[in-house]
């Protein structure tokens, strides 16, 4: 697996779903440096996921871009794009509840 360009268009991020998927996504964000991002279905809903701890100790979110994340998410929360349980950071991304993949590879 190649690191992803950034920014990445919405068809090259990996569709994890299932365990193996996952770690091997994962593992190679940390070979790379990169912060992971991924999609996985749940059954007809998906989730995205976004993680900077793969970047390494060297990578931090700002108070800025965190506020700005965090303020989408919730705006995607309020118009039911993505569900009451999304965690908005600051190192960790997560919404669940997309209701397809193209809009979950878009987010």
């Amino acid at each position: 697996m190649q690191p992803l360009p950034v920014p990445c268009p919405a068809p090259l991020i990996p569709h994890v779903t299932g365990a193996n998927a996952f770690h091997d996504a994962y593992r190679n964000a940390m070979a790379h440096n990169a912060v992971f991002v991924a999609i996985e279905s749940e059954g007809q809903q998906w989730t995205v996921k976004a993680d900077t701890l793969t970047a390494g100790s060297g990578h931090t979110v700002t108070d800025a871009v965190n506020h700005a994340i965090r303020a989408a998410i919730l705006s995607l929360v309020d118009n039911r794009e993505a569900g009451f349980d999304a965690y908005t950071g600051p190192v960790y991304f997560m919404m669940h509840g997309v209701h397809s993949e193209e809009r979950a590879r878009e987010l």
